[in-house]
Formats: C-alpha cells, sequence, structure tokens
C-alpha cells in the first residue's frame, strides 16, 4: 500500500468520539433531544397517554357537535369525534418513527447494496443497476409513491414498503460514485492479488469507507421519510384511520381549520419538529464524518 492510500481501517478510527463532538453543538443536541422525546413517547405511550386515543367522549364535542379547544381534561383539544387529540399524537408519533425508521431502513440497506455491487462489478451488473436506477430516478417520488399506494391495500407495512421504494435511488447513486473511486485503488488491487474474494473485499473494505455516508444517509432520511408518510397519510392513501398518524390526523380535521386551527397547527408542528431534529443531526453527522470537513469546526 503506498503512503497515500487510506488505511481500511482509517473510517472506522476517524468515527471515534463522533457522539463527544456531536453534543457540542447546540442545534445537533437540540435534535437530539426532540428525537429522543420522540422516542419515548412512541415506546411509553400506552403508559403516559392520559387517555384511549381510540374512545370517542361524549363530552369531548360542544353542544353544536364542535371540537373542543384545549383545557385541563383534554391538553390539546379534541377531534372532530370527540377523541383526545394529545393521546393521539402520542400514537402517532409511534407511527411516524416505525414507518421512518423501517422504510428508511430498507432503503439505505437497498440503495447501498445496489451502489456497491454496480461500483465494484461494473459491466454489465454496473448497466443493469445504474439504468434501472436511472429509470426510477426519472419518476417524481411523490407521484410513484402515490401510485404504488394506490395499487396496494394501504396499512402501516405497505406504506413503509412503499417509501422504502421510492427512497432508495439517491444513496444508490452516491454510493455507487464514491465504490467507482475506491476499486481503483492500489489495496483494493492487492487485494485480489492475495486472492481474497468478491464478498471479503466488499465486505471489509469497500463497506467500511462508505459508513459514514450511510450513517449520514440513514439519519437524514428518516426526515423524508416521515415527511412522505405525513403527506401520504394526508392525501388518504397512508397508514388508515383509525389508526393515529399525524398526516391523517390533519387529513381528518381539514374541514375544522378555521373554526379550530389547533387541530391541524399541533399535528403539522409535531411533523416540522422532527423532520427538523432529524436534518439538524444529519447536518452535524455530516460535517463530523466527512473527512473534506475536518478541522473547519
Amino acid at each position: 500500500m503506498s503512503a497515500v492510500e487510506v488505511s481500511p481501517a482509517a473510517p472506522v478510527a476517524a468515527q471515534r468520539g463522533v457522539l463527544g463532538r456531536l453534543i457540542r453543538r447546540p442545534l445537533a443536541v437540540f435534535g437530539l433531544v426532540v428525537i429522543a422525546i420522540a422516542v419515548f413517547a412512541a415506546v411509553f405511550g400506552p403508559w403516559i397517554v392520559p387517555h384511549d386515543p381510540y374512545e370517542q367522549f361524549f363530552e369531548g364535542l360542544s353542544l353544536e357537535g364542535a371540537p373542543l379547544p384545549p383545557d385541563a381534561q383534554f391538553w390539546f383539544g379534541t377531534d372532530l369525534v370527540g377523541r383526545d387529540l394529545f393521546s393521539r399524537l402520542i400514537y402517532g408519533a409511534r407511527t411516524s418513527l416505525i414507518i421512518g425508521i423501517v422504510a428508511n431502513g430498507l432503503a439505505v440497506f437497498t440503495g447501498s447494496v445496489v451502489g456497491i455491487c454496480a461500483g465494484y462489478f461494473r459491466g454489465w451488473v454496473e448497466t443493469i443497476l445504474m439504468r434501472f436506477t436511472d429509470l426510477m430516478m426519472a419518476f417524481p417520488a411523490l407521484l410513484l409513491a402515490i401510485v404504488l399506494a394506490a395499487i396496494f391495500t394501504p396499512s402501516l407495512w405497505i406504506v413503509a414498503m412503499v417509501i422504502a421504494m421510492v427512497n432508495w435511488v439517491q444513496i444508490a447513486r452516491v454510493i455507487y460514485t464514491e465504490t467507482r473511486s475506491l476499486a481503483e485503488r492500489d489495496f483494493i488491487d492487492a487485494e485480489r492479488a492475495m486472492g481474497a474474494g468478491h464478498m471479503r473485499i466488499m465486505l471489509r473494505h469497500i463497506l467500511p469507507h462508505q459508513l459514514s455516508t450511510i450513517i449520514v444517509w440513514a439519519t437524514l432520511g428518516i426526515a423524508t421519510t416521515v415527511l412522505l408518510e405525513a403527506t401520504l397519510s394526508f392525501l388518504g392513501i397512508g397508514v388508515q384511520p383509525p389508526i393515529p398518524s399525524w398526516g391523517n390526523i390533519i387529513f381528518e380535521n381539514q374541514t375544522y381549520f378555521t373554526s379550530a386551527p389547533w387541530l391541524v397547527f399541533i399535528p403539522g408542528a409535531a411533523i416540522l419538529l422532527l423532520a427538523l431534529a432529524f436534518n439538524l443531526v444529519g447536518d452535524a453527522l455530516r460535517d463530523i464524518l466527512d473527512p473534506t470537513q475536518q478541522g473547519h469546526h
């Protein structure tokens, strides 16, 4: 290995102390706190909600049949059928995080496998995989997700699968470009000369160099996934009622936007805050893990 080559262990060493550097950034800390609160609410929701999120309270509606504003009994008010909005938001956090983590995890895994295989093997493998990636990128992600969601019967796991199917292409293109460069390095040629197999080279030498990129995309992608799930649910083709989702809470209550604006603003603020939190953490991780940014902060 030449003196200018990057050691296979270098990416792993560069990732040490990431958490310590992360908590020195106020915006990243804010993002971590918001994410921690959302995770806590999702995990312990059944024990911390004051009411059953599916129960329709007779006293949850006014005499005219309108939703109630926030008060001591219903902290965030009630929805159009008298259900406690706070309890539904807590359960909605579970829906958003499950879809965000599962769908984005599948997208990152698929994109990483496609990108590494296409960049390493070249030839017909590269042609088939990258032309298919280009084909998928030609379709607007939201439009493709709407079509797929309309074809399948919407449910929690179907929505996660649909989002994963439209979100893997960006990371595949990035990983492919980096893998092409890595595959031409001298230490990869040396491994081949020593008889190392393709799987060993990809797992022991290519993948470690890609971990920083994968971690950043995995974090940033959750924000995109949460927003896409909310959009699909708002359009009525995402997670179906009565399962609470921040998007379908807005969809169900949009007719009361002028008379009961909290029914739209509060879940909308929750979506915005969670997406912002993941973006802040992802941006901080990108600055920390990107070798070109070392020493700039």
